[in-house]
């Protein structure tokens, strides 16, 4: 009897290291991608990139929590800027954000999980006209000359810190190590009072 509950409790010791072996305590994600604006948003920005970094902790093999940074840079299009008199301009958001996920099959080769919360979202808009910026360079032959090249003078800027909520979905791909490949969708709202700016950036890297 004292064997089998000596064989029975190294049995379970054992399965709980197994256990958390799969399941690592810390994840990590980085990537980089497109971002779509929508609704409203969309009207008057161009679609642009990102890209996403975050670290945070599994409480449970379904179940853990990252806190992510996310940097997206948009140009404002065409008809937006010829309507306001500006020649060019851009958008960059960035945002901090602690979100919860869950994931549906997380050892397994293909993981659908679900991602969302909310945080700090920093608003920053330029609008622009081309001018000329004169460098210094150097060449072993000729020496030293001045040198002018295509750039863009910011006219006038604005930024803005708001609270923000994203939440949507993706797909991990499973490697023999516990890196995986991910694809991922996710629709940010930024929170301005009685407005709001809305996009939906896809994102492609590695997590832990």
């Amino acid at each position: 009897m004292k064997n089998i509950l000596l064989t029975s409790g190294i049995g379970l010791l054992l399965l709980g290291a197994v256990s958390a072996q799969e399941t690592p305590p810390f994840a990590f994600n980085v990537g980089a991608g497109f971002t779509t604006p929508v609704g409203e948003t969309g009207t008057r920005l161009d679609p642009g990139w990102n890209v996403d970094a975050g670290a945070g902790f599994n409480f449970h093999k379904y179940v853990g929590a990252l806190v992510q940074f996310n940097d997206s840079q948009f140009d404002i299009n065409g008809g937006t800027l010829n309507s306001l008199g500006f020649p060019g301009g851009n958008v960059n958001l960035w945002s901090l954000t602690l979100n919860p996920i869950v994931h549906t099959n997380p050892r397994g080769p293909v993981d659908l999980y679900f991602i969302g919360g909310g945080g700090l979202y920093h608003w920053r808009q330029e609008f622009t006209q081309p001018t000329v910026a004169i460098f210094r360079g150097f060449d072993p032959f000729f020496g030293f000359f001045r040198a002018a090249i295509p750039a863009d003078q910011v006219i006038t800027s604005y930024s803005v810190n708001k609270p923000g909520v994203n939440g949507g979905l993706g797909l991990s791909f499973g490697t023999r190590w516990n890196v995986k490949v991910y694809a991922e969708a996710r629709y940010h709202r930024v929170i301005f009072g009685d407005r709001h700016a809305d996009m939906v950036p896809v994102t492609f890297g590695i997590r832990w």
